[in-house]
């Protein structure tokens, strides 16, 4: 039996990745039984608009656009909450997640239950400092959400749009989607995928302000998981 998927795209000033994404993202429809693509342009300052008119006589590709400058996580629940679907992959918009592991999420699949297949970047192609702060940051957080989660930030992830929702959201909700599911009584499976170099567009990446805002959200996580386990018990 086939899934079908609704296959959200944050984007912020990735113009220059989008066409070959969503090509390479049609090229996988074969794969599911329905697919929907819903890109969610936070408010970029590019030609991020033009390229998606590019793709307005497409039924299966949606369109939206944010009133402001939201973040990610917001893109993400913007588009999840527009999606016809129950299952949700979420994927970059820069280009470095790779369409063709869609295959890899969907054989780890399980129709019976809740489920989040998160991928790891095993191989990163990125730069030194980002590949160093995020080890670190994924080793803080995995030692203290117990996730044993190598890569929570990943943003190739399939999973059940019904649990996502009942998690209140904050902004940066999306690196840990792994350890809230865990919460919801759902055990993630952690698949290896393919991490591609960014060829085009510049990477919105910040070291600092994400390690201090990283911590803040790692205490939040913690209270909101407590609460979750109480009002199971």
């Amino acid at each position: 039996m086939k899934l079908s998927v609704s296959i959200i795209i944050p984007a912020f000033n990735e113009a220059e990745n989008l066409t070959l994404l969503i090509e390479n993202i049609l090229n996988q429809k074969n794969l599911f039984l329905d697919m929907e693509i819903i890109v969610v342009d936070d408010f970029s300052t590019d030609k991020t608009n033009m390229i998606m008119k590019g793709f307005q006589k497409n039924k299966e590709i949606l369109y939206l656009k944010n009133n402001s400058r939201s973040g990610q996580s917001k893109s993400i629940s913007n588009g999840i909450r527009k999606s016809k679907y129950n299952n949700i992959i979420t994927i970059d918009g820069d280009g470095q997640n790779d369409p063709n592991d869609f295959s890899i999420l969907v054989n780890e699949y399980n129709f019976d239950q809740s489920y989040l297949i998160s991928g790891i970047r095993k191989s990163r192609k990125d730069s030194p400092v980002k590949i160093f702060s995020s080890k670190v940051a994924n080793f803080v957080r995995s030692l203290i959400l117990k996730d044993n989660c190598e890569d929570s930030a990943c943003g190739l992830k399939l999973f059940s749009k019904d649990i996502f929702l009942k998690i209140n959201f904050f902004d940066g909700m999306h690196r840990f989607l792994p350890a809230l599911f865990i919460a919801y009584g759902v055990k993630p499976v952690y698949v290896t995928i393919n991490h591609k170099p960014r060829i085009k567009g510049k990477s919105k990446y910040g070291t600092t302000d994400r390690l201090i805002r990283g911590l803040l959200d790692l205490y939040r996580v913690k209270k909101m998981i407590k609460q979750i386990d109480n009002n199971r018990c």
